[in-house]
């Protein structure tokens, strides 16, 4: 099989193309150059880019560069700034997963005449040729399915997650065994297009008018103000002042109103959920009253709840609520449903 390995410059990946080597497949790597701005690191600087080209060398494999800038700013960096300029909160990882590893990439990659594009993502395809489920990895520590819910049934049928199967621990000392020099890098947690030094504000800053905005209590008394209304999301505790005594939490931001109003963390719980956007990586969308356990975060803990078969999902127990914009994922024990947008 002719099989495009996404190199990001990290050892996931690079055990990825390793792994398919060893299996007797075709293997080109490839690194995507998504953004062009400053960065101090992520999945497509200058320093992860050689990293990649590295590992494929020291692989005995072909790497090539492809120029998605154009894409990543329209389909990636865009609507996230349009996300917090709406007082939304977004996740640019599931949206350049989206829109370039598993679509533009996919496309190129058919055109190319690759059989399959296989990525570094800590997660698992599992089943025959128009039957595959898309499954949590092996390590659930670091499981990245949450990022995957998107996937479609027929790009299923053409994606590979070959380290889903071992854990942090095996991936790094199979990486050792090769003298790979991604074995013993660190994992990239940050948003690719922000700075440590500029953060969101100094990003967003330089591309939409930052207001701002009242402090109030949820019985609408005024405790004091942010510098930035859109940087707050649901969910927040630094950054918003002295409140007085006890944790406080932004519960609601009202862009539009100037207003982020704060609560206790029982006032973030909620006992239902309601989602848009929804896509069915199982193919299907779940009857209602199915049993499902919802995902709200990257690395958040799962909870049960009930399907209404529409768009709502009713939580067993009271649950921390997402801010608007996070995906929320639908899992049948290990296997990803699908998921949406919270609304």
């Amino acid at each position: 099989m002719r099989v495009m390995v996404g190199m990001s410059g990290g050892v996931d990946s690079s055990v990825a193309a390793a792994l398919l080597l060893e299996d007797g497949h075709d293997v080109v790597g490839v690194t995507m150059k998504l953004w062009g701005g400053a960065q101090d690191s992520g999945c497509c600087s200058v320093g992860d880019v050689e990293d990649a080209r590295r590992a494929a060398q020291q692989l005995g494999i072909a790497h090539h560069v492809f120029n998605f800038s154009d894409d990543f700013e329209r389909d990636v960096v865009g609507p996230y700034v349009s996300a917090h300029a709406r007082g939304r909160t977004p996740n640019p990882c599931v949206e350049c997963n989206r829109h370039l590893k598993f679509d533009r990439l996919l496309v190129r990659a058919a055109d190319l005449g690759f059989d399959a594009v296989a990525t570094g993502h800590p997660a698992r395809v599992a089943g025959p040729t128009g039957r595959r489920r898309l499954l949590r990895g092996r390590d659930r520590a670091k499981d990245q399915s949450y990022v995957l819910y998107m996937l479609t049934p027929a790009q299923l049928d053409r994606v590979l997650l070959p380290v889903g199967e071992l854990t942090k621990e095996e991936v790094r000392a199979r990486a050792a065994e090769l003298g790979l020099r991604t074995a013993d890098k660190p994992e990239s947690q940050d948003t690719c297009f922000i700075t440590a030094s500029g953060g969101r504000e100094a990003f967003l800053g330089d591309r939409i008018a930052l207001r701002p905005g009242r402090v109030l209590d949820t019985a609408g008394r005024a405790l004091g103000t942010v510098p930035a209304v859109e940087l707050v999301t649901v969910g927040q505790r630094r950054g918003l002042g002295a409140l007085g005594p006890g944790r406080r939490y932004a519960v609601a931001v009202d862009v539009e109103a100037g207003t982020v109003t704060v609560g206790t963390s029982e006032d973030l719980l909620a006992g239902a959920v309601v989602i848009d956007s929804a896509t069915w990586t199982s193919g299907t969308r779940p009857a209602a009253g199915r049993a499902i356990d919802v995902q709200m975060s990257a690395h958040g803990r799962p909870g049960a709840g009930i399907w209404d078969g529409a768009s709502t999902i009713v939580l067993v127990e009271a649950h921390r609520r997402p801010a608007a914009g996070q995906s929320v994922v639908l899992y049948d024990g290990a296997e990803v449903l699908g998921g949406g947008i919270a609304a």
